[in-house]
């Protein structure tokens, strides 16, 4: 049986998720990672759709964008076969590299989009592997809060909310989540460490 076509129309905001087939890693090394906004910015030229933020994991992807008058399926199926044909060349593979179809979570409110772009700018840091989101390189919070200048990314929609001084206050509202006693429990248990109540040091178990 067919799978159902994405829901689509033009205009229409999605919060996209590509997965390694297995969970296996997706990316093997920096080269990897590159090769692939590459091939998100080559995406973004031929289609013209709108990329609003990202985040790229070891063993998938974040992506936030809005279409113009190219169905989501398109960009996807562009982005998805050239990175795995990419990637079956590098390294002798066969077979999928990701596993199933992209997950498409379609976003109908602009301050939906707000709060989804901090969600997925702190990925790196719910997993551990950053302490601040502005110290993991392979994401847009840096173009997010103007230390890398936003040629990828279209982020004014989302920051045209928090009024003046938007770089910083993005900066803010995001170190806030962070510094919450529920986020840090949460990496507590992500790393196997013990949070203490109210300040102090994280200890193992």
């Amino acid at each position: 049986m067919a799978r159902p076509k994405r829901i689509w129309m033009p205009g229409a905001k999605y919060h996209v998720t590509c997965r390694g087939n297995h969970r296996n890693e997706i990316f093997r090394d920096n080269e990897d990672r590159e090769v692939y906004l590459q091939i998100v910015r080559q995406s973004l030229s031929r289609f013209r759709y709108c990329l609003h933020c990202f985040c790229l994991m070891t063993n998938h992807v974040h992506l936030l964008l809005e279409t113009t008058d190219v169905p989501i399926w398109l960009i996807m199926h562009y982005i998805n076969m050239s990175f795995t044909h990419y990637m079956n060349d590098k390294y002798e593979l066969v077979g999928h590299l990701f596993q199933g179809r992209y997950g498409a979570e379609p976003v109908h409110e602009n301050d939906v989009m707000l709060f989804i772009s901090r969600y997925i700018h702190l990925n790196p840091v719910r997993a551990g592997m950053v302490a601040n989101p502005e110290d993991y390189r392979w994401s847009s919070y840096r173009m997010f809060i103007g230390q890398e200048s936003a040629d990828l990314v279209d982020p004014r929609p989302l920051l045209s909310q928090l009024g003046a001084d938007v770089h910083f206050r993005y900066l803010d509202w995001c170190r806030t989540c962070v510094e919450t006693e529920a986020f840090r429990k949460h990496l507590a248990r992500q790393q196997g460490t013990r949070v203490k109540q109210g300040p102090g040091t994280v200890n193992k178990v």
